[in-house]
């Protein structure tokens, strides 16, 4: 059995796999399309993160392929219904970075509601802001709003509510009479009522066509001009351009995006030199930690399913 890893994997992982099977990992395979395609020839499993795209070109690369795992949760990288109509398992790793999601989500919406921490060039030169940082927000309760209500929106609720935030989510998939609100102390709203109630909003949803740009210039209109929105999930949920004009118009509070709808996010973008934004390379869901999980979780699953 012949295992590809195409991009970046907790080491102890990759030697797990190299101890039961023939096993190529090059983390910057990804990068080299045309080689990758010519090593999946023969392989049995392909793993993956988010860059590699696993579409019709490259399932006609792998012929005997037979399961792919996803170092993450997002599989819009991945064509699987392509993927199930040639029989190919799919294996994300569900859970495995839930926490990584959830502390980053609480920790920008903490920074970005205090508004104080991006003065420490200026200290260091030698200025005391201290009248104009002394007006910052507390996180104690303030609304959190959570768009998807799934593993990882109820881990970010729970830590929300140990340091004093009332949460209400919306999420389709969870009928409004489900145990799991009462659970997670949460109150089921509409999404209208979560983007003008809350303080800050943070996505856990997937793109697809519905979700394309729902926070978009109407959706931001509708927000508390001081309220924080946060996006972990996928890039093309938020309308870049219409939030950049809402922060440089002060409509909006300030904002934390980890995904962009095209990554990297190229340079003259809108979101250049706007206010109270905090930009970070799809990162939220990798820690130290989390990789371990995450990486181990897919080993272990991936070997499993060759071995049956």
């Amino acid at each position: 059995m012949k295992i590809i890893i195409t991009e970046f994997m907790d080491v102890p992982a990759v030697e797990s796999l190299k101890a039961q099977f023939n096993t190529t990992y090059d983390a910057t395979l990804v990068d080299r399309r045309a080689e990758m395609l010519a090593v999946l020839a023969d392989c049995d499993a392909l793993i993956v993160r988010n860059r590699t795209q696993v579409n019709a070109e490259v399932l006609a690369a792998a012929p005997s392929l037979k399961v792919v795992g996803r170092l993450g949760v997002g599989l819009d990288n991945i064509d699987v219904a392509a993927c199930k109509a040639r029989g190919v398992e799919v294996i994300p790793a569900t859970g495995a970075n839930a926490l990584a999601v959830a502390e980053y989500v609480i920790c920008t919406a903490m920074m970005l509601l205090r508004g104080t921490y991006f003065s420490s060039a200026a200290v260091a030169d030698g200025a005391w802001p201290r009248g104009p940082l002394s007006n910052g927000r507390e996180t104690a309760g303030k609304t959190l709003g959570v768009v998807g209500f799934g593993g990882i929106g109820q881990l970010t609720a729970r830590l929300a509510r140990g340091i004093g935030m009332p949460t209400i989510a919306c999420d389709p998939m969870i009928a409004p009479d489900a145990g799991v609100w009462a659970e997670h102390d949460t109150k089921c709203v509409d999404l209208a009522n979560l983007f003008q109630s809350s303080d800050v909003v943070t996505l856990h949803l997937p793109l697809i066509d519905s979700t394309r740009n729902l926070v978009n210039a109407a959706r931001l209109a509708t927000m508390k001009p001081n309220a924080i929105l946060i996006n972990t999930a996928r890039g093309g949920i938020v309308d870049e351009a219409a939030l950049a004009d809402a922060l440089k118009n002060k409509r909006l509070g300030g904002a934390a995006l980890d995904v962009f709808d095209v990554e990297p996010l190229k340079a003259g973008s809108p979101l250049a030199g706007c206010p109270n934004l905090i930009l970070t390379p799809h990162i939220a869901g990798v820690t130290s930690e989390a990789n371990t999980r995450v990486s181990s979780l897919i080993a272990d699953r991936v070997a499993a399913f060759l071995r049956k």
